[in-house]
């Protein structure tokens, strides 16, 4: 598992890998970024679908319930094809803009 960390964002990859043993490495290392914006991208993984995706969901709702951003970068999953609560984006861009504007409604209490 790979962590670049910017700031307070961290951006978190693999490269093969299952997508369930990534899940898995990944629960192991949340408990060091659950601090963090976290950007998980899964451009790495040939084959992806919105069931894939929803694997993140409850991940990502334990996340944005302490008021930090959760974003799944993929081009093989719509966002349309997921729930509105799990924020998936075809770019790293698109992420970070997420992240940002995030944060803007936080501090403006939305």
């Amino acid at each position: 598992m790979i962590l670049d960390k910017e700031g307070n964002v961290t951006t978190v990859l693999q490269e093969n890998i299952s997508l369930n043993k990534f899940i898995s490495n990944f629960r192991d290392i949340y408990p060091k970024i659950k601090n963090d914006h976290i950007i998980i991208n899964l451009f790495s993984f040939a084959k992806l679908t919105s069931n894939d995706v929803l694997e993140f969901l409850e991940l990502s709702d334990t996340h944005r319930k302490s008021k930090k951003s959760f974003v799944l970068v993929t081009e093989k999953v719509s966002y349309d094809e997921v729930p509105d609560n799990i924020c998936v984006v075809p770019t790293l861009q698109e992420a970070n803009d997420i992240i940002e504007m995030e944060e803007i409604e936080r501090d403006l209490d939305f």
